[in-house]
């Protein structure tokens, strides 16, 4: 089946949630707190779901939706939407213009259409099930970059402030040490989008949630890039310890985040 038409109806409807985005941008003053420190909610985000989640269930009646802010509503349906629609919150209050729009739509458990728009910067990336990925309609493709000590690395860090969160600086300091540097913008669903497209060889990162991977995880795979565990499973649709990488660059990678000096990070699965 062609899942191109989900896909330009996922883009069209990011951009124009994206042009909602863009009238709040530079005029937010309030903002809530979640549960855990760092992690905001503004009208902006509710305006851009709500909007989201009203164009979806008029055109696809039938489709589950799971989104961030409104959770999961479940249709007896093959398909379901995933939505975040402001990834990059706190860089949207203090306007930084990196913030994106995440649209997936999966398929029997599999992703078969996804978009990630940054209207802050026009950047449109799109991904159909065996159909390549692509920025602004133009195919991309991961960097050729063979080795990690030539390699630019990105990654985030999470809102809860416990153990793992101070293991997590000892990581990124491992990581930086290994490569030509790490970075961290803020938003997951654009740093997948950024390996898929060369910018970056490598990203990383810890207790994501599906709203943050599944669309750039479609993009990523359909560009050609690699994306897993820590450990070379498959990459978690919960967003639990990812790993994205322009493919040659993933056991170096995997093997740092093997050693035995984070097994705090993999406790659960032992």
């Amino acid at each position: 089946m062609n899942w191109w038409n989900h896909t330009l109806f996922a883009q069209q409807t990011a951009m124009e949630a994206g042009d909602m985005l863009l009238d709040y941008f530079g005029k937010i003053t309030k903002y809530k707190g979640k549960s855990v420190a760092h992690d905001f909610v503004t009208k902006a985000d509710l305006a851009s779901e709500k909007f989201i989640i009203d164009k979806i269930s008029t055109v696809f009646p039938d489709h589950s939706i799971l989104s961030e802010e409104s959770g999961f509503t479940i249709k007896e349906s093959d398909y379901c939407w995933v939505i975040d629609p402001l990834d990059g919150t706190t860089n949207f209050v203090h306007e930084v213009p990196v913030f994106a729009i995440s649209i997936a739509l999966n398929y029997k458990n599999e992703t078969v259409a996804a978009v990630v728009y940054n209207p802050g910067q026009g950047q449109s990336y799109t991904a159909a099930l065996n159909e390549g990925a692509r920025l602004n309609d133009y195919f991309i493709h991961p960097s050729n970059i063979k080795s990690l000590s030539e390699s630019l690395l990105i990654s985030g860090f999470p809102y809860l402030q416990d153990d793992k969160w101070e293991l997590s600086f000892d990581l990124f300091k491992d990581f930086y040490r290994r490569s030509h540097g790490v970075r961290r913008f803020g938003a997951a669903s654009l740093d997948f989008c950024y390996v898929a497209s060369g910018l970056f060889e490598g990203f990383w990162e810890f207790n994501l949630k599906p709203w943050d991977v599944c669309a750039g995880n479609l993009i990523l795979k359909e560009a050609g890039g690699y994306t897993s565990d820590w450990y070379g499973a498959s990459m978690p649709d919960s967003g639990d310890r990812v790993l994205a990488t322009n493919g040659h660059i993933q056991k170096e990678m995997e093997t740092i985040l093997g050693n035995d000096k984070y097994a705090l990070f993999r406790e659960d699965l032992d």
